[in-house]
């Protein structure tokens, strides 16, 4: 009845704890409800947006139509290219033209897969990491992940790179090529960001075996004063001069208004870069990942008005630094470690190992019967889908009002002190 690719896909859904339940817990009308620390939305800053829309953005029939009979098309790239050259520090001014629009930055990934590898290549990157980046690449592209084993620490270290050589090697083994680097930068999940030196060192492996570098860097404004003094600050890719390093036809930067601007369901996305040939091909199925008018009039009108974008980033960074102080002193006095170093993001990369329920079943099955324990209390944290080189690890999204935090720390507090540690 299906294709092999369609099988495939079906088995996909059938992976147990692969995607997020919707939180339903409401204070007022459901206390009960549950909260999910899984799914990574900046949700105290959604109303912000919200109110925007409703008091600034002014809807046309350019709006609702297949295209836009007016210059709106043409101020999206515009607006686009001056708001990432403000927040990004480019090296080489990003230019309109290198700016193309789609619906996510999720589709452009998979855009990204399709146009730089063939059905079995595959993009490496450094884990622990994202794990739905196995969707986004492999869904329709077909694209392989490799992953680089690395401790938390070493991901960030000139070490990387000599873990992304024994990765490429073994994967040439094997008969599969390697294609691009994928780094994310803000990380996710460790919630660091890159030094300057690294990012360089990964462009200089990317060069020496002449394939991309894909920078996602979705979280770039979500970056916020932790009080560490030890925090890197966030560099951008193109923020660093590597004319001298690399082809820049072979460096890819990825955004979109899911997280900087709390909009995941608005499906605005962005791909940066001086590839021609590569701007084309995506274009040519840019009819299946096109956003709508309407989104590109929001999105327009937002990043045309640089007052209140610099307002509602201001807000943004102090509620996420909020949140990441209740969390971590949270742990600290809990004595569960965690990832240190982290200032951007909305998550923190936290070490249940300790609370694994023992037994003679596999490891992984140990953390989806604690991920059970925390969905029995009424909180959810993703089991194994931050793929790490060690189990027990999970990402807590602390992005939650404050009284939503604290319920569900309350909550995942008591499923822990149900386990025999």
């Amino acid at each position: 009845m299906l294709s092999c690719r369609g099988r495939k896909n079906v088995a996909g859904l059938e992976r147990p704890w692969r995607f997020a339940p919707t939180q339903t817990y409401n204070p007022d009308t459901n206390p009960s409800g549950l909260i999910s620390f899984g799914l990574a939305e900046n949700a105290p800053m959604r109303a912000d947006i919200a109110n925007y829309i409703n008091e600034k953005v002014i809807f046309t029939t350019d709006s609702v139509s297949y295209r836009s009979s007016a210059s709106i098309n043409a101020r999206l790239p515009i607006a686009t290219a001056a708001h990432l050259n403000r927040i990004l520090g480019a090296h080489t001014p990003i230019q309109p033209d290198h700016v193309l629009v789609a619906d996510s930055a999720t589709s452009l990934g998979n855009m990204l897969g399709r146009n730089l590898a063939e059905t079995g290549d595959a993009i490496l990157v450094s884990r622990p990491m994202y794990g739905r980046f196995e969707l986004d690449y492999g869904v329709e592209a077909d694209v392989e992940i490799v992953y680089a084993d690395t401790t938390i620490d070493e991901g960030f270290t000139p070490n990387v790179v000599e873990k992304y050589e024994i990765a490429l090697a073994e994967a040439e083994e094997r008969g599969v090529r390697i294609r691009a680097v994928l780094v994310v930068n803000p990380h996710n999940p460790v919630g660091r960001c890159y030094p300057a030196d690294i990012l360089k060192a990964t462009a200089q492996f990317c060069a020496k075996h002449s394939i991309h570098l894909i920078s996602d860097e979705i979280y770039a404004s979500c970056v916020f004063a932790s009080g560490d003094p030890e925090a890197v600050p966030f560099t951008s890719i193109l923020a660093l001069n590597l004319g001298k390093i690399i082809d820049p036809n072979l460096v890819h930067v990825l955004y979109g208004f899911s997280k900087d601007f709390a909009s995941g369901g608005l499906h605005l996305g962005f791909l940066v870069t001086q590839n021609k040939q590569l701007r084309h091909a995506c274009k040519m199925i840019l009819r299946l990942h096109s956003p709508s008018q309407a989104a590109i009039t929001i999105g327009t009108t937002i990043l045309e008005d640089q007052d209140f974008v610099s307002s509602f980033t201001a807000k943004s960074r102090n509620s996420l630094a909020a949140g990441y102080r209740l969390v971590t002193s949270f742990l600290d006095q809990e004595g569960i470690e965690y990832a240190k170093g982290g200032n951007a993001g909305f998550f923190v990369y936290v070490n249940f190992s300790s609370f694994l329920l023992k037994d003679d079943s596999p490891t992984q099955t140990q953390e989806f019967k604690l991920a059970q324990k925390f969905l029995d209390e009424g909180v959810f944290l993703h089991p194994g889908e931050e793929h790490g080189k060690d189990v027990g690890w999970f990402r807590l999204v602390y992005s939650h009002d404050e009284l939503t935090l604290r319920e569900g720390l309350r909550r995942l507090l008591g499923a822990l002190q149900r386990t025999n540690r």
